[in-house]
């Protein structure tokens, strides 16, 4: 049985899970410019959430350069500037969902066409069955996502769920720590990638609503979503010289 962290090391481990999530969705291609943003709660002062600095490329991002922010948008831990619109969606999301330790959100490809439908994914594969009655659609489009109100109203389209398809925008994904988060996003934006796909192909063959239940009770939890992070990582450390290499990431 793993050792249970201390608040520190918590906090180091959420610091360094935040890198890798940045460093990974780089080589998936989710950065966008300076568009896009992953945080994390801060485990000493749950009130604060640490963020990956504006205008700093996903690839590039080192533990040193996360920033902590508190729910005043005041940068308290780090020197830089954040995204405001990174902290009007996440500030809102992290005081709404207390269980809530992560969130994702970036302009991936697949993400932003499939937000443009302005529909949940289809449970048309056992992947896409993770999602399952587990996410919502945030179907309104105000402009950039500049204000708290705005914030306020995708989280409460999140509701409890795992993530919201924000229309004309792309997505967003939450988990009880930051490997689920991330690997929710990766999941999610390969989710709607085969689904454009299939519907450009034809009609969509949609798994029953019971079975896309069990597959979600299987594949749609906590523990799959660590377990599913943890090769993401390893590669994530071998093909990044600049990290300081340890042991292979361990589930959360």
């Amino acid at each position: 049985m793993a050792e249970r962290r201390n608040p520190e090391q918590e906090r180091a481990h959420r610091r360094r899970q935040l890198v890798l999530t940045l460093r990974a969705f780089a080589l998936a291609g989710f950065d966008e410019g300076a568009g896009g943003h992953v945080t994390a709660r801060d485990p000493i002062d749950p009130d604060t959430f640490w963020i990956n600095p504006f205008g700093r490329h996903f690839a590039h991002v080192r533990d040193d350069d996360l920033l902590r922010v508190d729910h005043t948008g005041d940068v308290v831990d780090g020197s830089g500037r954040i995204n405001p619109a990174g902290y009007a969606i996440h500030s809102a999301i992290h005081k709404a969902r207390p269980d809530v330790v992560a969130a994702a959100h970036t302009h991936s490809i697949n993400g932003r066409a499939f937000s443009a439908l302005g529909r949940p994914l289809a449970p048309i594969t056992q992947d896409a069955c993770a999602f399952f009655e587990d996410h919502e659609v945030h179907d309104e489009y105000g402009g950039v996502v500049l204000d708290g109100a705005e914030g306020d109203r995708i989280a409460a389209t999140l509701g409890t769920g795992k993530a919201v398809v924000l229309r004309n925008h792309g997505l967003l994904t939450v988990g009880g720590s930051v490997a689920e988060a991330a690997w929710w996003f990766l999941a999610m934006d390969r989710c709607c990638q085969v689904q454009l796909l299939a519907q450009a192909a034809g009609d969509l063959v949609v798994i029953p609503a019971d079975a896309a239940r069990a597959a979600r009770a299987d594949i749609g939890t906590a523990q799959i979503a660590r377990l599913n992070f943890r090769p993401v990582a390893e590669h994530v450390l071998a093909v990044s010289p600049d990290l300081t290499h340890g042991t292979t990431p361990r589930q959360e």
